[in-house]
Order: structure tokens, then sequence, then C-alpha cells
């Protein structure tokens, strides 16, 4: 039954919003669990869960450890939406986002593993992307870009 309830807890995370402990709990009884705000919160802590700002100022929860393609989803969901512009020069990419989501940006942009970045330093809503050279910065610059037109 665990197990059950925690894979759909995953699945409910990468279908909805849920920022909450309440709303996830109110899924789960609509998809037939039984649960009490108690078995809620161990799972959470057990399957690991982040809990990000998102652009609008509201928490989603995410599953940690995803792969490369679903951090792409994830980081298109739930960071494009932080981000106000994207400029770039030689082989930086300078990032500005709302204040407070720098990092949870570039944690995200981190995470995708792209061979043409070698590294983000973020502060507190400025990023600075590195990248292995000035066609590499354009690339990233460019499809940043579109990730924040589709959202």
């Amino acid at each position: 039954m665990k197990n059950k309830r925690q894979g759909k807890i995953l699945e409910l995370i990468s279908l909805h919003d849920i920022g909450t402990q309440e709303m996830l709990m109110e899924k789960l009884r609509d998809s037939g669990f039984d649960v009490t705000q108690a078995t809620i919160s161990r799972d959470i802590r057990e399957l690991k869960l982040a809990r990000v700002v998102t652009g609008k100022g509201s928490y989603k929860y995410l599953p940690p450890n995803v792969s490369e393609s679903t951090v792409s989803v994830k980081f298109n969901g739930a960071l494009t939406e932080s981000i106000i512009s994207v400029d770039s020069a030689v082989n930086i990419v300078v990032i500005k986002t709302y204040p407070g989501l720098a990092q949870a940006v570039a944690t995200g942009i981190d995470a995708v593993e792209n061979s043409m970045i070698v590294g983000c330093i973020a502060g507190d809503d400025t990023i600075m992307v590195v990248t292995r050279d000035e066609k590499s910065a354009a690339v990233v610059s460019q499809n940043i870009k579109k990730m924040i037109k589709t959202v």
C-alpha cells in the first residue's frame, strides 16, 4: 500500500502544481487513498521531495534526482516563469530573475547537465552561466529565451 501511495504522490506532483500537504492529501483522497497529514509528511520526507518557489510566488513539490529530460520539463514548467531577461556577452549568459529566485533557476540549469555549460553562479536575482565558448553562450541564451516564450 505504501509503495502504491508513494507512486501516486509522484504521479500527482508531476501532473499538478501541488504546493501544500493539504492539497496533496486532497488529491490522494480523490484517488482513493485515505491518508492523514502525518502520513503525507512522512511520505514527502521519504521521497525526498523538494518544495520550490514558482515564478508566481507559490510553491510546488518536485521529485529529487530526475533524469535530464525530466529536468528540462520541470525546468520549463516551474522555473522559466521566474526569468525576467536573458543576455549574453562572449562566453557568459546573464539571466535576470525575480528577487530571491536566481538560486532555484541556477539549480535547474545545473541539473540539465548541458555539455556547453561549464557552471553557474547565482546571486539573489542574477545568474552568470559560464559556457565553453561564444557560440555555446549564444545557443544556451537562445534556448532559454525559447523556453521563456513557451510558458
